[in-house]
């Protein structure tokens, strides 16, 4: 049995699989909810070296405060020489990510698995 993790927020769980941090956004990622989300993912972003996979599997809508959340969350663990990787199967927010450019830097995954599969290859500058 999988243990699911204490909410952080309404919008965020954090969990550890294998050596990354898991952050699993859920519901409406709008600016109320990216305010909420905001200081725990920059917590989990601050540690060198960092191994982050952030979860957009259970979203229900995404807007421009939740694309800002993933810029700086790359950028964060990028300065600090981690790994970032996402995972994103909802069809309009992966729209959004391939029109603003945002899915070539941070590519999307279909599962957290296929993403931790991804662990030899750390999503760079682009």
């Amino acid at each position: 049995m999988r243990h699911q993790p204490a909410p952080l927020t309404r919008h965020l769980r954090v969990r550890r699989e294998r050596a990354y941090t898991v952050l699993e956004f859920h519901g409406e990622i709008d600016i109320a909810a990216a305010a909420e989300i905001a200081p725990h993912l920059d917590r989990e972003t601050d540690r060198s070296g960092a191994l982050i996979v952030l979860d957009l599997g259970r979203i229900e809508f995404f807007d421009c405060s939740g694309l800002r959340l993933l810029c700086r969350a790359r950028q964060r663990v990028l300065d600090r020489g981690g790994r970032i990787h996402l995972v994103c199967t909802h069809p309009l927010t992966l729209r959004v990510l391939r029109i603003t450019g945002l899915a070539r830097l941070l590519p999307p995954r279909p599962t957290v698995g296929a993403a931790l599969e991804q662990t030899g290859a750390a999503c760079g500058p682009g």
